[in-house]
């Protein structure tokens, strides 16, 4: 399972709305045999995974990061596929929450005389598919906030220039996160303001869908995107149901301020900069009001820290049921 999760992190980024697995076929002549999702429109990892081992998976042992699908798609079930090639055992990290499978893919293939073992490293799965499994639990796509600010909490000078506060190396490391993600969105403000073309260049990865919130202006780098309006509540799952699973938020201070205050962000990363603004007339991370008091404050907890070039990348969470 271990290298099941390995093959589907290599696709993570390349696979929306389909969720990115990996599997791993022990054939019947002791070799292994890899498969992770293709792009929409492709195999599944099972499938891939099983036309490489050819009549090996008799008798074999097929590990797959989510539970098999039993329906018909762009491709047809996997399900029908494992039964065919004859395996005698499936491992299955988690159940998949869509309603079209949702444990019945795992009844099928025990139906069909299979041996199932499913929850095999469990924690290590629902980690790595984290979004996948909440925007399927919930119909809203996993949102990532990330801010690049002074350690004095400044986004931009008083005069609204902003690039760059971090290192190129933490630049790099957004760009990475960018092809994690299956969608970038970004205010018009900031779209008018900088004029990003919000790509993965640095990297080597696909180019998330780019999404305003307002109008981009006609001749803006953004451009081809999105253009939404509306109550992020109602935005949100209009998203999840064009294909969006991982939301990667990038600001600016309006945006950002609209998605925290709603509670809307499940996942905060923050590109701290060993600089210092020194005044009070630089652009704060959240636009508006705060906290009135202490007894106020919103409080998460940290999951992970570390230095990228000059820069500490802080990784926050909300608190559960916060």
């Amino acid at each position: 399972m271990n290298r099941a999760i390995e093959n589907a992190a290599a696709v993570r980024g390349t696979t929306a709305p389909n969720p990115w697995v990996g599997a791993v076929v022990l054939g019947s002549d002791g070799q292994i045999y890899d498969g992770a999702t293709q792009p929409p429109g492709g195999l599944h990892a099972e499938r891939i995974a099983i036309d490489l081992a050819g009549e090996t998976t008799r008798g074999a042992t097929l590990a797959t990061t989510l539970e098999p699908c039993c329906h018909e798609g762009r491709t047809s079930p996997c399900v029908d596929h494992i039964v065919e090639a004859g395996f005698s055992r499936v491992l299955v990290g988690v159940e998949d929450p869509d309603q079209k499978v949702s444990g019945k893919g795992l009844q099928a293939l025990r139906d069909a005389g299979l041996e199932v073992v499913s929850g095999v490293q469990r924690e290590l799965v629902e980690a790595q598919l984290e979004p996948y499994l909440y925007q399927r639990t919930t119909g809203m796509p996993w949102v990532v906030l990330k801010v690049a600010l002074t350690l004095d909490g400044r986004i931009a000078a008083p005069d609204g220039s902003s690039e760059w506060i971090t290192s190129e190396e933490a630049r790099r490391d957004v760009h990475s996160l960018r092809a994690r993600c299956d969608a970038i969105l970004v205010g018009a403000g900031t779209v008018r303001a900088d004029d990003p073309s919000l790509t993965t260049r640095l990297v080597s990865g696909s180019d998330p869908q780019r999404i305003v919130l307002g109008k981009a202006p006609p001749k803006s780098a953004v451009h081809p995107c999105w253009e939404v309006e509306g109550q992020l509540n109602a935005l949100l799952p209009d998203l999840s149901d064009r294909g969006v699973v991982d939301l990667l938020v990038e600001g600016g201070a309006s945006v950002a301020s609209q998605f925290h205050a709603e509670g809307l962000v499940n996942e905060y990363i923050f590109y701290v900069a060993p600089a210092l603004m020194g005044g009070d007339d630089g652009r704060p991370v959240f636009e508006g009001p705060g906290s009135a008091t202490m007894a106020d404050l919103w409080r998460g907890h940290i999951r992970d820290i570390r230095s990228i070039g000059t820069d500490i990348r802080v990784e926050l969470r909300p608190i559960e049921g916060d």
